[in-house]
């Protein structure tokens, strides 16, 4: 199983409450799809450097860092493709975590 970092960048244009909502369906899509979820960032509302479109001014980001075979990004790319509430979506390979060095004694 390979590593993966997922940057989603949701779509919140009046309807702020509703993250949480967005986050828990990409989390069971996630894990539908047999990955494994580590960890869950919620990185805050921000506004786009570049504007494209006055529609899309800002975005929530979230961070997901989860396990699974490869393919699998292609598929959650795939799932959330037409989805209103998913602004864009990004995947990179996670570097394995550091093991902790032993505690002095």
């Amino acid at each position: 199983m390979k590593r993966y970092e997922g940057l989603f960048i949701l779509d919140t244009a009046g309807k702020e409450e509703g993250i949480k909502d967005l986050i828990d369906k990409i989390t069971a899509e996630i894990t539908n799809l047999g990955g494994k979820i580590e960890t869950v960032q919620k990185m805050d509302k921000r506004n786009f450097a570049r504007v494209a479109n006055k529609k899309h001014q800002s975005g929530f980001y979230v961070n997901f860092i989860f396990e699974g075979k490869p393919g699998l990004t292609e598929q959650i790319k795939h799932r959330f493709a037409m989805d209103p509430d998913v602004f864009r979506v990004l995947f990179t390979v996670a570097p394995q975590p550091k093991p902790s060095a032993p505690a002095a004694a």
